[in-house]
């Protein structure tokens, strides 16, 4: 007997839920909010707004191809921050990021800022990878949530001050910090390797701030002692100002330093007081052949879609972005508890190069490339391993 209309309705309106509730999850939207943290306004301005473009691209990449992550497809959304290069803007920052729910962070430039905000995120649970921060103190702490895509600060000092005595033949070197955590941890970095090598002389020790513009009296004291270089422990708003005093009381020294003065902006706060091979600086990663035509790649994209020269820190934030989707993809999670120990163990090839973090979060078989400037460009010298 055939069924009857009602039952057959019946039937047809228990099936037809069943069917929709079969549609493959991956329809499904989810964001997932990414923070960064640098100064955006103030003498780092220049920096920290270079993380954040580098951080954007990187949104835009993963955005453009559609990532499914635990059979939802994800949209990316960037919150940046400014924190102004200030410890306690920092602080004040991190739990903004905190309450905002964000994913994971990128951040912070400073190392003064980093350490602070990096025990808010511990605190919540929330990953922290430094596309810049250098300090031994940041990843000494053991917060689990803490990695960094750059050399620290140890490394950094020993080459810095191997390449010192052994390149440039120095004897006699002056060292000059700005007083912050970076560039004071830097410097003492420095310092103790060139100490310990004793084939050159630390023959004056000098400090300043990261908003000094007049630094006559230091210049002239370690004038009388005659380096042969010259350290600065600090950033490139204070190393510009610096070359500029230094050429006009007749100092002959090469000026030493890290990354934080090695910008594409180094020439323009210096202007004809750069010179040619008369800075050397080094920034954390290294790439050759096929990859340093990525890398090249990388920063003419840049370039083209900022109108402005890539200044040190976005490839580095891009590549934190992305070692933090490639975590929760293999996690299947963008939940921090859950994708935490795959970005723990994971294995990136980036644009700075092969990404991989140790038992603290530093990151393994850190590459740092030499550079100088000639006719107001900056040009690569070697990569170091």
């Amino acid at each position: 007997m055939p069924a009857s209309p009602t039952i057959l309705s019946l039937i047809i309106m228990a099936t037809v839920p069943a069917a929709k509730a079969e549609a493959p999850a991956r329809n499904q939207v989810q964001a997932v909010k990414i923070g960064t943290a640098s100064p955006l306004s103030g003498p780092g301005a220049h920096q920290g707004k270079d993380i954040e473009n580098g951080a954007r691209m990187a949104i835009d990449d993963l955005n453009a191809k559609g990532i499914v992550i635990g059979g939802k497809k994800v949209k990316w959304v960037l919150q940046p921050e400014d924190d102004a290069s200030d410890p306690k803007t920092g602080a004040a920052v991190a739990q903004k990021l905190v309450d905002a729910h964000v994913a994971g962070v990128v951040g912070h430039l400073n190392s003064g800022t980093t350490v602070p905000a990096s025990k808010i995120y511990h605190d919540a649970g929330i990953p922290q990878i430094s596309p810049a921060t250098t300090t031994p103190q940041y990843t000494n702490q053991r917060f689990n949530t803490a990695f960094r895509v750059v050399a620290s600060d140890q490394l950094v000092g020993k080459t810095l001050a191997n390449y010192s005595v052994t390149t440039l033949k120095a004897k006699k070197i002056a060292v000059i910090d700005d007083r912050t955590a970076f560039g004071q941890g830097l410097a003492d970095e420095f310092n103790r390797s060139v100490r310990a090598g004793k084939a050159a002389k630390i023959v004056s020790r000098q400090f300043t701030n990261d908003k000094a513009t007049d630094f006559t009296a230091i210049l002239t004291q370690i004038r009388g002692q005659d380096p042969d270089v010259i350290f600065y422990g600090g950033m490139d708003a204070v190393a510009g100002p610096m070359l500029k005093q230094m050429k006009a009381l007749g100092l002959r020294a090469k000026l030493v330093s890290g990354d934080g003065i090695c910008s594409e902006k180094l020439p323009q706060l210096a202007g004809d007081a750069l010179g040619d091979d008369r800075v050397i600086c080094v920034v954390a990663g290294g790439v050759t052949g096929a990859e340093e035509a990525r890398y090249n790649a990388f920063v003419e994209r840049y370039r083209q879609r900022y109108k402005m020269p890539l200044q040190t820190y976005a490839p580095y934030a891009y590549d934190s972005v992305m070692v933090l989707a490639a975590a929760m993809q293999q996690a299947g999670s963008a939940q921090p508890a859950t994708y935490l120990p795959a970005l723990a163990r994971v294995q990136y090839q980036g644009i700075t190069g092969n990404i991989a973090f140790d038992p603290k979060g530093d990151l393994k078989n850190a590459a740092l490339t030499m550079y100088t400037y000639r006719q107001g460009k900056k040009v690569k010298l070697q990569v170091l391993r």
